[in-house]
């Protein structure tokens, strides 16, 4: 993907300085001199940024304003030497900030900060739900700077993501009469006059490649076997802690779409016209409602504007 478009939140700048993490003297002096970024996981995961610049800026702090931190979470060392951490804490008053969610803002954000916040969210999410091992049901604490928790006999463990495909599945043919396979999930919440679709997306299971989890989850959920299944990129989803695995498939819009009414509420295929038409904030009904695309922050979103664009 060299000089193509990232996923919104496969953006990064940091060294990740992994050799430090064990080392607690060095980490000792490097908080000392650090950067810090602020995640409240009691107000939604949410860190301060100010949205007064072009882009948008993740407010880091200076450690020395701070309560003592119990367990600092070294995300690593920004191209100029300086360390970064991340703490989970209220967040300080800051004039001309305001508080975030990465979902609101992670399109927004430059590399650099797309990448703290990612990394950050996905840390946190992690440690509040992995405080008993699953080996020896005990408490486990916070070790290595944030990147493993410990219980008293010693069991460790490290953080994990679950993966995960989705796919945008269209139908080969360019311009605007080319179509796109899109989903409502069963599980939305749903809003009045509007109705969200999406690409197609479940967890790789035990035992499965990606490409597999393609063509199984596509037949599950639509009923629609699929082709020429190309990778086109990959972003964290820290939501709670997935790893999403995009691709582009082909299918004959012919086929009959069979919806499995468990995953999804209503499946469609939809022209370029009509997307771009969507895109644009035109309004294009769906069975009596308005579509809605997936979110900015998304790879969905990512794998949508690729067809949509022709690269495909």
């Amino acid at each position: 993907m060299s000089g193509e478009p990232a996923p919104p939140l496969a953006r990064s700048t940091l060294d990740r300085a992994a050799h430090r993490r064990t080392d607690p003297g060095w980490l000792a002096q490097a908080w000392s001199r650090a950067r810090v970024l602020v995640l409240d996981s009691a107000d939604g995961g949410r860190a301060l940024v100010r949205t007064d610049t072009s882009p948008p800026k993740l407010v880091l702090v200076d450690p020395a304003g701070l309560p003592e931190p119990t367990s600092p979470m070294f995300l690593g060392v920004e191209p100029d030497g300086v360390p970064v951490f991340a703490v989970d804490a209220p967040l300080p008053t800051v004039s001309g900030a305001r508080a975030a969610h990465l979902r609101e803002v992670g399109h927004l954000l430059g590399d650099r900060d797309a990448g703290l916040f990612t990394t950050a969210l996905a840390l946190v999410n992690w440690h509040l739900r992995h405080r008993y091992s699953s080996a020896t049901g005990h408490p486990t604490e916070v070790d290595e700077a944030g990147w493993s928790r410990v219980d008293p006999a010693g069991e460790r463990i490290w953080p994990r993501t679950d993966p995960a495909m989705i796919v945008l599945v269209h139908d080969g043919v360019p311009g605007l009469d080319g179509r796109c396979l899109l989903g409502n999930n069963a599980t939305w919440p749903h809003t009045a006059g509007e109705r969200r679709f999406s690409c197609l997306a479940g967890y790789v299971e035990p035992g499965e490649s990606a490409e597999a989890a393609v063509l199984r989850e596509v037949r599950e959920e639509v009923g629609v076997p699929v082709d020429d299944i190309a990778y086109a990129g990959s972003q964290a989803w820290p939501f709670p802690g997935s790893l999403m695995l995009g691709f582009l498939a082909t299918a004959d819009p012919d086929h009959p779409v069979q919806v499995d009414p468990t995953e999804i509420a209503f499946a469609r295929w939809f022209s370029r016209r009509e997307i771009g038409a969507a895109l644009a904030g035109r309004p294009v009904e769906v069975g009596g409602a308005r579509l809605v695309l997936p979110p900015p922050s998304s790879i969905a979103l990512f794998l949508i504007h690729r067809w949509l664009d022709g690269h495909c």
